[in-house]
């Protein structure tokens, strides 16, 4: 079997979600807690179609977990913080490696234009930003940083809620 391009991935992932599972992920992010039979009848499709397409979302990987969503804020990690690092070449893994062992940073990504790795960061205050930040400094192949507070997040989605809000088609 031959390995799928990026684009081609996109467009498999397409196939996968039709009209009934985008409705089924908005009730979902909605109603997290709705039993199978609720969701069924607002769907207005049997009980075993629904746990037939929870079963395909998850074992494709769409849905990829029912945890709760957790405010960082309320959970006492008011301050939010995007890091932006230039590394030394060839020096990636090993500085992924070192950063996963800090918890604060939430997410890593590679990136184009200046920089090379961009990170979420979270902290309870300033003075514990500064103190991830100078954990981060310390990993070896780190050339130079760029940080940037987020003073509000005045949209706050995720990729759920952008598929459950996607227009069915007539």
């Amino acid at each position: 079997m031959s390995t799928l391009t990026s684009w081609n991935q996109a467009e498999v992932v397409k196939m996968l979600i039709d009209d009934l599972d985008a409705r089924l992920i908005g009730i979902l992010r909605s109603s997290p807690n709705l039993p199978v039979v609720e969701m069924a009848r607002r769907l207005d499709v049997a009980r075993g179609t629904v746990q037939a397409r929870l079963d395909r979302l998850t074992e494709s990987r769409v849905i990829t977990g029912f945890g709760p969503d957790v405010g960082a804020a309320a959970a006492g990690y008011g301050v939010l913080a995007f890091t932006t690092l230039e590394i030394a070449q060839g020096s990636d893994d090993k500085i992924v490696r070192g950063i996963e062992a800090i918890a604060e940073v939430l997410e890593v990504h590679a990136v184009t234009g200046p920089g090379d790795l961009h990170l979420r960061v979270v902290a309870s205050s300033n003075d514990h930003l500064h103190d991830v930040l100078q954990r981060i400094l310390a990993l070896p192949g780190i050339t130079r940083t760029e940080t940037q507070l987020a003073l509000h997040t005045p949209i706050d989605r995720t990729v759920a809620d952008l598929v459950g809000r996607r227009p069915t088609s007539d």
